[in-house]
């Protein structure tokens, strides 16, 4: 099959962050299907371009198999909420224009991954120059996430928005959701047929756990970053207002007169005053470290007793997976699951870490106390977590899950509907 995906945040070979659509094209690639991807020039929790892209607005680049267009995106991405709409218009049209006069060739279907939302415009006007099917995938509510956060307020622009993702439903042939709860969502509230929908989640990466599982040196690492010592709790990914990072800050002050260590590792809109409130605080047992490429955020993880997943107190947030979340069971850690809704259930469901209400910090301090006085139950959590990811997320056999989904529900459909004409 000849593929292309739209997807602004698809990562860099050295970039932190999700990779889930680096991981599934590289498993695509490698059973003989050709995937072109149009990807944005700016890290989602970036502040700039690289370099390499200054005063550029298209580069080709290639990644393994995977042939990348970097589309241009406006440096004031993350600076506000309104530098990161005009971001959000810039890869629209970027990859728009892209799609339709710089990639060469035919396809047999396009992919859209989303958010941002709009990038489904780009995604269904080459989906029609090129006369194939198109697949829109939704790894978030938006706009409900963003206005639950308090990103969005502006009501015109929260009504343009509900519309636009209105119209996206309609014209995609097919829909894949990451969580069974937008599955209920889209199907129950937002009226899509479901023989549109399918089912393919978050997923953890094995093929580099199970590798650092057997080689890792865990006691040297831990002596070189100054963990030794501490009990360890590591959250990985974004510092944006939704993940309400400053909770965690208001734990580690709680538990001060114990080992506890937080690493937070990442970047964001919101980092620069977390770490003004941390001083403001003067809490001493949380650190603050840049990105780093996967490899070495599992060997963060490996190296950590936990693994945090947090997001602010909001009803929306109660519909989504965690990304990191995999991460931490695909290293054997128990998960402190401060996300309410699937992703405590996951968790409870696996027997892989403990449920602890947002933005409750005596819920931390007492959850965590409990931890500190039961080794044994972290590496028996570890271990359940690991199993339970095995069996049911497994990014591999997803990948070939999702492939086959796209060629049974769409390619056949769109041959025999071409034929009929």
């Amino acid at each position: 099959m000849k593929i292309l995906l739209i997807h602004q945040y698809f990562l860099e070979e050295d970039d932190p962050g999700g990779s889930r659509w680096n991981e599934i094209t590289k498993t695509w690639s490698d059973q003989g299907h050709r995937v072109t991807v149009l990807a944005g020039m700016m890290h989602a929790n970036g502040s700039e371009k690289r370099a390499e892209y200054k005063k550029k607005y298209f580069v080709k680049k290639q990644q393994g198999d995977v042939t990348v267009w970097r589309c241009h995106v406006s440096e004031s991405y993350n600076r506000n909420f309104l530098g990161r709409l005009w971001g959000y218009f810039c890869f629209m049209f970027s990859s728009l224009w892209a799609g339709l006069f710089k990639v060469k060739g035919d396809f047999d279907v396009a992919i859209v991954t989303s958010p941002p939302l709009f990038v489904g415009f780009s995604g269904y006007v080459l989906s029609r120059a090129k006369r194939v099917p198109f697949l829109f995938e939704v790894r978030d509510l938006w706009p409900e996430s963003a206005i639950d956060s308090g990103v969005l307020k502006n009501k015109m622009i929260i009504k343009l928005a509900c519309w636009f993702e209105a119209f996206i439903y309609r014209k995609a042939s097919l829909i894949n959701v990451l969580t069974p709860a937008f599955y209920n969502t889209l199907r129950d509230k937002k009226n899509v047929p479901e023989e549109k929908l399918i089912f393919i989640p978050n997923a953890a990466d094995f093929t580099l756990s199970d590798n650092l599982l057997n080689t890792f040196d865990r006691d040297a690492f831990r002596e070189e970053h100054r963990l030794n010592g501490h009990f360890v709790i590591t959250y990985v990914g974004a510092h944006g207002v939704a993940n309400d990072l400053e909770q965690v800050l208001k734990a580690g002050k709680q538990l001060e007169d114990t080992p506890v260590l937080f690493l937070l590792i990442g970047q964001g809109m919101d980092k620069k005053r977390l770490q003004q409130v941390a001083e403001e605080m003067k809490v001493t047992n949380v650190r603050f470290l840049d990105p780093v490429p996967k490899r070495e955020v599992f060997k963060y993880i490996l190296a950590s007793e936990m693994g945090a997943s947090v997001l602010k107190k909001a009803d929306t947030f109660k519909t989504v997976y965690s990304n990191k979340t995999f991460d931490y069971m695909a290293c054997k850690k128990p998960i402190l699951m401060a996300i309410d809704g699937v992703s405590r259930e996951l968790v409870e469901t696996a027997e892989a870490g403990a449920y602890v209400e947002p933005e409750n910090i005596a819920e931390y301090n007492r959850i965590i106390r409990e931890y500190l006085l039961q080794p044994d139950r972290i590496v028996k959590e570890g271990e359940n977590g690991f199993a339970y990811a095995k069996q049911n997320f497994d990014r591999q056999v997803l990948a070939l899950r999702y492939i086959d989904f796209i060629q049974q529900k769409i390619i056949k459909t769109s041959r025999l509907s071409n034929a009929v004409v």
